[in-house]
């Protein structure tokens, strides 16, 4: 009992002596001055920059009411269920807003989305590993205060013509040379170049006192130039920072 005592004064001269950081999670209230928080369309601007520094994002989708097929010895009760697995994309195509992806139909990612299942694909930004902060700075560079988003939408099948004229394979193998041996018209599965039609688009751009946390607007999404991407560095891209340099402005 004496243990369990003086456990219980530790906790409470704990809860008596840390900071509440409840304002780190949330936005300002309405009204508040916000002038050190991103815009939408600033936070749709580093969403498409990370879309571009990165190539590797986690693919969910939802198993679909259907009979199973003996051959794939999937567990009975799946339906409605979610699953989320690693898979590459590029910014290639003729929108560079919608993600290239190499699907493969075997794949229970594809199968899911031929089977009617909304895709979202999910990102997260990963600072160089050169750039360190300093030991006393231990939030500017926490996974929880970095950029994290998800895209939400549907798979669409690229056409020929928008493969060839926009050399989807040659962009594509430039960020995963690897997946040569997996593209159309290899002997080994059956695959093809998609796109994921983004229709929705929710953003944690960090803590709330510094950062835009929920739905951008897809017309944001597409609006955002490749010069704004261009102009923009999020934190460590240039050395130790602990701003973003948005549109070439901190």
């Amino acid at each position: 009992m004496r243990f369990l005592g003086a456990s219980l004064a530790c906790l409470q001269f704990a809860a008596a002596t840390t900071p509440d950081l409840q304002h780190v999670f949330l936005n300002p209230e309405p009204g508040a001055s916000s002038s050190h928080i991103p815009s939408i369309h600033e936070s749709a601007i580093q969403a498409r920059r990370i879309l571009n520094l990165s190539s590797i994002a986690t693919l969910s989708t939802v198993f679909p009411v259907s009979h199973v097929s003996a051959l794939e010895n999937r567990p009975g009760d799946l339906e409605g269920a979610s699953i989320g697995l690693m898979d590459y994309y590029a910014s290639c195509g003729p929108r560079s807003y919608d993600p290239t992806i190499l699907a493969i139909s075997i794949a229970t990612s594809f199968k899911n989305a031929r089977a009617g299942s909304n895709v979202t694909l999910s990102l997260r930004y990963h600072p160089p590993t050169t750039n360190h902060p300093p030991a006393d700075d231990l939030y500017t560079y926490s996974p929880a205060n970095l950029p994290r988003y998800s895209l939400i939408g549907r798979i669409e099948a690229l056409s020929r013509a928008e493969v060839e004229e926009n050399h989807v394979e040659f962009c594509f193998l430039n960020s995963h040379p690897d997946a040569q041996a997996w593209t159309p018209g290899n002997p080994i599965h059956e695959s093809w170049w998609a796109r994921l039609v983004v229709e929705e688009i929710y953003w944690i751009g960090g803590f709330g006192d510094r950062a835009y946390i929920g739905w951008i607007p897809v017309s944001e999404w597409q609006s955002v130039t490749e010069e704004e991407v261009r102009d923009t560095r999020l934190v460590g891209e240039r050395g130790y920072s602990t701003r973003n340099i948005i549109n070439g402005e901190l």
